[in-house]
């Protein structure tokens, strides 16, 4: 696959990817699913209690699914048989072999990094049951640490214009392994999108902070939760003018910095 703006290989995942990712629990219809995946996307943010987006997974053609990289993980994540079990359910459910990529999630919050955890995750790679290991994590330092030394291949982290301390906590750190880096929360919970108090200016495009994310060389991957087709589309389009300008940069940082403030 050719690099471009849209497009990267992917070494922790081993394949070149669309470089943005698609988490379908905000509302995407069936329709809206299958035109995702039509515009290119791959990375597929999936739990099976999502029931819509599994109907879709267990009925697309093996050819088709296999250019996706399906992320999953436990609600919880604190003893190593509920990981285990819940890698388990998915290869039952999608009647698949291997998972693409195994994570924890938020944590510190709603899973532990013990070491009977890790070591399970680490099992089930060997056994050629998941072929990636990540986490979800907000704990930006935490986050640095893991990136250089752990056997973490992916790190979803919170980065956006109004929480870019990634850049300095986990990006540095990120060089020494190379783990994938998949950014959520790119318009911050939509705060991104209207204007805080005391602002006249104009005010971001949901593609705005999209291009914000995409735009820094560390971020693999992006996540996007539309809620309908029209909204897919119309930050597709958006995404497609490129990364962001100087002039475009310096914007999305300062109103970042108002709505955070």
């Amino acid at each position: 696959m050719p690099e471009d703006f849209l497009h990267k290989h992917v070494p922790a995942l081993g394949r070149g990817l669309h470089r943005v990712g698609l988490s379908a629990g905000f509302g995407l219809t069936e329709v809206g699913v299958h035109a995702a995946i039509a515009a290119g996307l791959q990375y597929v943010f999936w739990n099976p209690r999502a029931r819509l987006l599994t109907k879709v997974l267990q009925n697309m053609p093996s050819s088709q699914r296999q250019r996706l990289v399906l992320a999953t993980g436990p609600t919880f994540g604190f003893f190593p048989g509920s990981v285990r079990r819940h890698v388990e359910r998915c290869l039952k459910v999608l009647k698949t072999e291997r998972l693409d990529v195994l994570q924890l999630y938020w944590l510190g919050k709603m899973s532990a990094w013990r070491a009977g955890v890790v070591d399970e995750m680490v099992r089930l790679k060997d056994e050629g049951k998941v072929g990636a290991l990540g986490v979800s994590i907000h704990d930006r330092v935490r986050a640095g640490a893991l990136a250089k030394d752990s056997p973490l291949d992916v790190l979803m982290i919170r980065y956006n214009a109004a929480h870019p301390g990634a850049e300095r906590d986990i990006f540095p750190h990120v060089a020494t392994r190379g783990p994938a880096v998949v950014a959520y929360t790119a318009t911050a919970w939509r705060r991104l999108l209207k204007p805080p108090s005391g602002w006249n200016g104009p005010v971001p495009t949901a593609g705005d902070c999209y291009r914000f994310c995409l735009s820094h060389p560390a971020v693999d991957i992006v996540l996007m939760g539309p809620k309908d087709e029209d909204q897919l589309q119309n930050n597709l389009t958006a995404i497609e003018r490129g990364p962001l300008s100087g002039a475009e940069l310096a914007f999305m940082r300062e109103f970042g910095a108002a709505v955070h403030g």
